[in-house]
């Protein structure tokens, strides 16, 4: 019984372990500037329920372009183009400071610690090498 119970612990506290490791691979880089990009159409109809019922409606439609807030990240090695995945309440973020992200599997994942220091998942539109980085890189060989 006394072996059982040391081993719960034991796995207990290596699962404590790498469940802390997975959130302590963060890169820091700092936020350039905020974009807005076209991300899409919005469409109103212009349906009423007695031109529905009478069929009167002509369908008028109006549609307007939308545009959702991107964002240059600056990382140590690569210039990060990225989207908020919450379209409806996107955050707004500081520019010029320094945030923290992480590659979770196929998810990028930033935070803010001037901010709410709250992690949010990200959608990345473009990445390019920092070409500084790739020019000392080639000094040094």
């Amino acid at each position: 019984m006394n072996t059982k119970l040391c081993a719960l612990v034991g796995c207990l506290l290596l699962a404590g372990v790498c469940a802390a490791k997975d959130h302590e691979d963060y890169q820091k880089g700092t936020l350039l500037r905020m974009d807005s990009a076209p991300c899409g159409m919005q469409e109103k109809g212009g349906k009423s329920v007695t031109g529905e019922l009478l069929g009167t409606d002509s369908q008028s439609k109006k549609t307007q372009e939308v545009l959702c807030q991107e964002y240059v990240l600056q990382g140590e090695k690569v210039v990060y183009r990225i989207r908020p995945k919450d379209d409806k309440h996107p955050a707004l973020l500081p520019i010029g400071e320094t945030a923290q992200f992480r590659l979770h599997k196929d998810k990028f994942m930033l935070k803010v610690t001037e901010g709410d220091d709250k992690e949010r998942e990200y959608i990345v539109v473009s990445m390019t090498p920092r070409e500084d980085h790739r020019e000392s890189v080639a000094s040094k060989n």
